[in-house]
């Protein structure tokens, strides 16, 4: 197969490899003669478009003709345009969202009948499970970075455990004001929190706007044993301070055993970079399967990245659980514009020159495949940056496209991982699991340093297996049997959202 088309409404087919001039194929019965040179990932018109029509691709329109395209011709940057604004009209349809209920509901039983997998993870006290058990530094500014790092190098050097010790740097926590200055507290919190983390060591300066005090009163509660706090201005030597207390932390840790519990525990994050032309193909329904069988099971998935929604948000207000996440989803939709707009920048300028190249051309077209990651579950419940997830099935996130800050906040949220889709490949990892899927093999074949899963093979291979393959490949990285190139690569960092005045 060399074409694909992906849904029966489309006017536009995918290159699923490199086309030449004068080829003619069959598309559901009728022939289509290719007019130039295509490369994979690219689109075909089946069908003569007129200018001004639009294109449809995923059953969706991804843009309008800029001028007639013939059947047989490419279509790409020349010929197709964005038709998004800055505004949208949206509508709440009850009878869309509940035969997607009814869906989900027969998922359930289905998944329930067949019983629900288990894995190896870590209880906490608290009640939640990580699937790791590192021990972290979190600053609570920048300014004690390099005392953060030092102390990391010497716990890796010398506690020996297993997961490591982390210090997650960052330039904030002074000089910001306002929503940045809160942004920054609740990342920080949430990862100081997160159940992936057996052990924390809070490092502060003394004189920064986020003062010790004020973070602890963010906190809450906290298991004392494992959360420890060092303001370095208070001591006579920090580093030998922070030691003692790594150590402390530590001895604790040591203790900690895995135990089986139920994957309904898991809390999965999803997130794409560097996509192509067979990410909407391969890769990202993939993980929507994924994601329809963990919340089947009762899961817990989370799906961010606002602007990459834009041009299929209404496909995610459809599948609302209730009119209430409606108007939220339709308030995290306008939040995110407005943000655009207030900065001067229109909300279409994407996709990347990366994208383009692999075949994705208007911001609908990018999204449309982007969202796919959510698979055909409700939402049930729309999160503002740096919340803790608390709803069970599909979160969405405030959150921008911005593969670090993204994974970030995710992390922040509580994710025990991310699923990573690309189709042109990258390195970086959040400070949780990010399992690397490939949208073609080879992709997955020259970077295997980078790549865990391999989504190209749907298109070579019996897809229940491949999707079988992939849901056992990550219940096995959950339960700590196999580790994810960015874990063995040491490639972990954060990076959070900034918007306003820094001082």
């Amino acid at each position: 197969m060399k074409l694909v088309k992906i849904n029966a409404k489309d006017n536009v087919a995918v290159a699923l490899e490199a086309l030449s001039a004068g080829e003619v194929l069959i598309v559901e019965g009728e022939p289509v003669t290719i007019l130039g040179d295509i490369i994979p990932g690219h689109k075909v018109a089946l069908d003569n478009i007129k200018e001004g029509e639009a294109v449809i691709k995923y059953g969706y329109p991804i843009g309008r003709a800029k001028k007639d395209i013939r059947k047989g011709e490419w279509v790409h940057t020349f010929n197709l345009k964005t038709q998004l604004e800055e505004s949208g009209d949206y509508h709440y349809d009850e009878e869309c969202a509940k035969e997607y209920l009814i869906e989900a509901e027969e998922r359930q039983k289905r998944n329930l009948s067949d019983g629900c997998p288990c894995i190896k993870a870590y209880e906490r006290k608290n009640g939640d499970i990580g699937i790791r058990n590192g021990l972290w530094i979190v600053p609570t500014v920048g300014c004690v970075n390099e005392i953060s790092k030092k102390l990391a190098s010497w716990g890796n050097e010398n506690l020996g455990l297993e997961d490591g010790v982390k210090a997650w740097t960052h330039p904030f926590g002074c000089s910001q004001l306002g929503d940045d200055h809160e942004n920054t507290r609740k990342i920080l919190s949430g990862l100081v929190k997160h159940p992936n983390a057996g052990g924390v060591l809070v490092v502060g300066l003394g004189c920064e706007n986020n003062t010790m005090d004020s973070f602890k009163a963010l906190l809450g509660s906290v298991d004392e044993e494992r959360i420890k706090f060092m303001v370095c201005q208070e001591e006579d030597d920090e580093l030998e301070k922070g030691k003692e207390l790594l150590q402390q932390i530590a001895s604790v840790m040591k203790n900690d055993k895995r135990t089986v519990v139920s994957a309904s525990r898991l809390v999965v994050g999803m997130k794409c970079g560097g996509s192509d032309g067979l990410s909407g193909i391969t890769a990202n329904p993939l993980v929507g399967r994924f994601t329809d069988a963990l919340t089947a099971i009762g899961g817990t998935a989370i799906l961010t990245e606002v602007p990459e929604m834009f041009g299929a948000e209404q496909v995610l207000m459809d599948r609302a659980a209730s009119r209430e996440v409606y108007e939220k989803i339709v308030d995290m939709i306008n939040a995110f514009k407005h943000y655009f707009v207030s900065h001067g920048q229109v909300v279409y300028e994407n996709p990347s020159p990366g994208n383009k190249s692999g075949g994705i051309t208007t911001l609908e077209d990018k999204s449309l495949g982007c969202v796919q990651k959510g698979g055909s579950a409700p939402v049930t419940g729309v999160l503002h940056y740096g919340d803790k997830v608390s709803t069970k099935g599909l979160n969405l996130l405030s959150g921008p496209g911005n593969d670090i800050v993204s994974t970030t906040v995710q992390t922040a949220s509580g994710a025990h991982m991310i699923l990573f889709t690309t189709g042109r490949g990258t390195p970086l990892g959040a400070p949780v699991p990010t399992v690397k899927i490939a949208t073609n093999t080879p992709l997955s074949e020259k970077k295997k340093s980078w790549i865990d899963f391999n989504a190209g093979r749907l298109l070579t291979e019996d897809k229940e297996k491949v999707v079988s393959d992939f849901i056992s490949y990550i219940l096995e990285v959950a339960s700590g049997e196999k580790h994810t190139r960015n874990e063995e690569n040491g490639y972990s960092e954060i990076s959070i959202f900034k918007d306003g005045v820094v001082l």
